[in-house]
């Protein structure tokens, strides 16, 4: 009997339930298990008489849902905060967004031009050591419930800051490797475009917020959340189309209606859509990695890691504390952002598409699934992780609940 979609995607959905299962038994995150699943089944598996574990027909639409997935878990951290809130603190973003820049962006060039690599090799490994993972550190702040906590606000700011970044570099990168020149005129014209919009989404949202409560005064929930998925999925699909990441687009009308008085209406019906569909991604991410190419990697992939774990917390700690965060605050926007992820497989399919060394594939692969899997787990354990280096540097103790913002342990 052939195996069609449907049941592969019922396969798939059963997988994804065992290792949240498993996740719950263990009160592990379930990031990790949920990328080590997709990472165990696809197209390397052998099929097993009737059950088939590739995926090969249900590949396409398992990414396409994933997809989805990012939308609706940045979204959803969107509506945990709002526009107010981000414009305040938006020249502590840009000064810590630069600082956490030169020092990941510094080890980037760094690791690979020490390796001996061309320099197209050293500009992609660059990229795909810098820019963090927006569906992980999302998916990592829902689950631990840390979407309220003050420094949340600059991990977010962050993340924006980054994909300003990203929309300037990689219109540099994909014409250097594709094409073998640049056009520095594209490249300012990518960059004010990404501004442009976040900034344009932003300031016209707070100045529609009264006629965003009228519209969305909706008595049925079915019409509401069509309405409202509607505007979500076009404006981050706009989003793509103007080469600022869909993920950001979702994040913006998050900010946005979170001022609005139906936040809490909002909230309650995406929920449900944002825990099936961001696991899929993790699935989806797990599917994408050949566990067979990975091998020759291992030892520039591990040390690559262990180089971005020490930037990020450096980096981390020093805009936290510069930006008034208590040293407990500075140690969790320091572990939380250390997770890699879409960008650097977007950035990996860049260096194939180029022809670049082959080593590239299995070296993204590898350093992108090991802090896939580490990020959670350095985020979750950040207490323990504080507590530990708080007696070698001689920091605060903690005492009770960490407010974030400079306190009893500033």
């Amino acid at each position: 009997m052939e195996q069609n979609i449907l049941f592969e995607i019922g396969l798939a959905i059963c997988i994804i339930a065992a290792a949240g299962l498993l996740a719950s038994r263990l009160r592990f995150s379930i990031v990790p298990l949920l990328i080590l699943a997709g990472l165990a089944v696809g197209p390397h598996m052998p099929q097993l008489g009737m059950i088939d574990l590739r995926f090969i027909k249900s590949a396409s639409l398992i990414d396409f849902m994933g997809r989805l997935g990012v939308l609706y878990l940045m979204f959803y951290l969107g509506l945990e905060f709002s526009v107010g809130r981000l414009l305040k603190a938006s020249r502590a973003i840009l000064k810590t967004g630069l600082i956490y820049m030169a020092i990941n962006f510094t080890i980037g060039v760094m690791f690979p031009f020490i390796l001996g690599w061309p320099i197209k090799e050293i500009l992609v490994v660059a990229g795909i050591m810098t820019i963090s993972s927006s569906a992980i550190v999302a998916k990592v702040l829902v689950e631990l419930k840390r979407a309220v906590r003050p420094e949340t606000e600059m991990i977010l700011g962050l993340m924006m800051f980054q994909d300003v970044f990203v929309a300037i570099y990689l219109s540099i990168v994909s014409g250097l490797v594709l094409t073998g020149s640049t056009s520095p005129v594209l490249v300012l014209k990518s960059a004010l475009v990404a501004l442009g919009f976040m900034i344009g989404v932003l300031l016209l949202g707070r100045k529609l917020i009264a006629l965003l409560n009228r519209l969305l005064n909706i008595p049925s929930d079915e019409v509401f959340m069509l309405a409202l998925f509607g505007a979500l999925i076009l404006v981050a699909g706009f989003s793509e189309s103007i080469h600022v990441a869909e993920a950001i687009g979702a994040l913006l009308v998050g900010l946005v209606l979170a001022e609005t008085e139906h936040v809490e209406r909002i909230a309650h019906l995406v929920v449900p859509f944002r825990d099936f569909f961001g696991a899929l991604f993790f699935f989806s991410f797990g599917l994408s990695i050949d566990p067979l190419a990975l091998p020759g990697a291992v030892w520039p992939a591990v040390i690559a890691v262990i180089l971005t774990v020490i930037g990020n917390f450096v980096s981390g700690m020093i805009s936290g504390r510069m930006s008034g965060y208590s040293h407990r605050a500075s140690v969790n926007i320091g572990l939380t952002i250390t997770s890699r992820g879409e960008f650097s497989i977007i950035l990996a399919g860049l260096a194939k598409a180029g022809a670049l060394l082959p080593i590239l594939q299995s070296f993204a692969a590898l350093y992108v699934l090991i802090l896939a899997v580490l990020g959670p787990l350095l985020t979750k354990e950040s207490k323990w992780i504080y507590a530990k280096l708080g007696r070698l540097f001689k920091w605060p103790p903690i005492a009770g609940k960490s407010k974030g913002k400079p306190s009893s342990i500033a």
